[in-house]
């Protein structure tokens, strides 16, 4: 019974994966000759872009023309396939203020429900959702959140819903969230953060929230602890660690080993520099892109280089955190339930799980929470603002909550707000870069220890720096600079993209949470002590 039950479900995945196959898996050779030529800048542009008809029948087209004298590549793929065009068009006008422009904005970066366009990689949503902006086309999981939060303050509660119900049910027809709703980002996650939606709705609607999702809360769960019951101690599976003592804890992975389709080229350039095989680079490169710091010296080794990636090794503060409030919040769901039972026992595993975070990831030494490299057994030598998760979800004493204080006052505090890490590297998710996510968490986690005065002044700086730039350009960007605030955000794969859908959200809620005067807040004196 048990053999037929596994062969069930082995069809039903690989019948499932057939059906959203990637634009590399349709188009094999074409794919490739597209992606390292220069027709489209942004690796991104073709996978994104909506064949005109069956692959099949374009596939024989190329076979049959491509080695043709004066057979044009871009020509041929312009005549076959529908590419994105930009929504970047969007102009502001500056002096109605930037409430107004975020107002506006939440209707550029609306999108209707999915058509299911025939050999699209495009996975189809029921209901309206909020993209990012710039290049990112679609739904991304963890920028929602934030983006959320934004909505929240706009009245757009309905909005916040279908978002919810999309995560939702992208769960229950893939098993999981992907990293965003393309075929290509179907061997990934990113940060779970659907617990906190839903926790953040709950809050609007009332407890029958959880009720009502805790199906898919139990299924995400799932997913991020596929295999746990046989791991060994000092080994891993998937998104699964099994520590010496036996306690679990997670790890970023990705389930495919080949360059990711939407970064072709740079993943195939940068495997030649490292020492790895190839295909385990290629697994360390998709878990930083599942756990959205693509890229960091967190993941690298002390030589602090991009070919060194050892993401798989690495067990993050950040994830481990959000796991522990799903596992919370799991628990809550049950109980509306009137399943005490169970509760129980996912209150006993989020415990667990706080204790393993405590033992592993604190560092005495430091006064810091950081990543632990499990195949090592030692804490990462990498301090990054993923430290600062434990506070909001309460996982900190006292006395680790005041050290993590004093770090974030003495160390990560610049001028524009809080650095991604202390490490100058060139990568986007280190410093001289702040991201509105991290400013978010570390502002709210200070407040639950009650360090209002820090909490607010970080929320100013940043707040300042947004609202400069606004003023200067009619944007809110991805990324800041917070370190020079005259200079732009460097690093990434990309060229620096506006919109943009958290920087909106964390920004309207910071203002109204501090009751700013954003025309005064701009007026105010530019030097900060730090």
């Amino acid at each position: 019974m048990r053999k037929l039950f596994l062969l069930a479900f082995l069809f039903f995945v690989l019948n499932a994966k057939s059906q959203t196959p990637t634009p590399r898996q349709q188009f094999p050779g074409l794919f490739e000759a597209v992606q390292t030529s220069t027709i489209f800048p942004d690796n991104k542009t073709f996978v994104d872009a909506v064949p005109k008809q069956d692959p099949a029948l374009i596939m024989k087209a190329y076979n049959e023309q491509k080695d043709q004298p004066g057979f044009n590549l871009q020509a041929f793929v312009l005549a076959n396939f529908n590419v994105p065009v930009s929504h970047n068009n969007f102009q502001t006008d500056i002096s109605s203020g930037i409430r107004k422009h975020i107002d506006t904005l939440w209707q550029v970066l609306q999108r209707r429900p999915d058509e299911a366009k025939p050999f699209s990689s495009t996975l189809a949503l029921p209901n309206p959702y909020i993209v990012p902006g710039g290049r990112f086309r679609e739904i991304y999981y963890w920028d929602s959140y934030f983006t959320m939060l934004g909505l929240q303050e706009s009245h757009q509660v309905k909005v916040i819903r279908n978002m919810v119900e999309n995560f939702a049910y992208l769960i229950d027809k893939y098993g999981f969230i992907p990293n965003g709703n393309r075929s290509y980002y179907l061997t990934r996650s990113q940060p779970p953060f659907f617990a906190m939606m839903v926790n953040l709705l709950a809050k609007i609607e009332g407890e029958k929230v959880l009720v009502h999702f805790s199906p898919q809360l139990i299924k995400e769960y799932e997913y991020w602890m596929h295999g746990w019951e046989a791991v060994q101690a000092n080994q891993a599976t998937h998104r699964v660690v099994r520590m010496p003592d036996g306690q679990i804890l997670n790890r970023y992975w990705d389930e495919s080993d080949e360059p990711r389709e939407e970064s072709y080229i740079k993943d195939v350039d940068a495997a030649k520099e490292s020492k790895q095989p190839t295909a385990q680079f290629y697994r360390n490169v998709r878990a930083a892109a599942a756990s959205g710091w693509d890229f960091s010296t967190r993941w690298f080794d002390s030589s602090g280089k991009l070919p060194t990636i050892q993401t798989t090794d690495i067990i993050p503060i950040d994830l481990n955190c959000l796991l522990y409030n799903l596992e919370m919040t799991i628990a809550r769901s049950l109980n509306q339930l009137s399943n005490a039972k169970l509760a129980k026992m996912y209150r006993y595993r989020a415990n667990s799980r706080k204790n393993a975070i405590l033992k592993y990831c604190w560092n005495q030494k430091t006064g810091w929470f950081d990543d632990y490299n499990w195949r090592l057994n030692q804490l990462s030598s990498v301090e990054t603002l993923a430290g600062e998760f434990p506070l909001e979800f309460k996982i900190a004493s006292d006395e680790q909550a005041r050290l993590v204080a004093d770090g974030l006052k003495n160390n990560f505090l610049k001028p524009g707000g809080l650095v991604t890490t202390l490490n100058f590297s060139g990568q986007q998710w280190d410093a001289p870069n702040g991201w509105a996510p991290l400013q978010y968490i570390a502002i709210d986690g200070l407040e639950k220890y009650n360090y209002n005065t820090l909490a607010k002044e970080i929320a100013t700086r940043w707040l300042k720096l947004n609202i400069r730039v606004f003023k200067q350009t009619g944007k809110l960007l991805e990324k800041y600079n917070v370190v020079d605030t005259q200079l732009t955000a460097g690093g990434g794969e990309y060229p620096l993209q506006d919109g943009f859908g958290w920087t909106n959200g964390v920004l309207l809620h910071l203002v109204n949470r501090y009751h700013i005067d954003t025309q005064q807040l701009e007026k105010a004196p530019a030097e900060v002590q730090n």
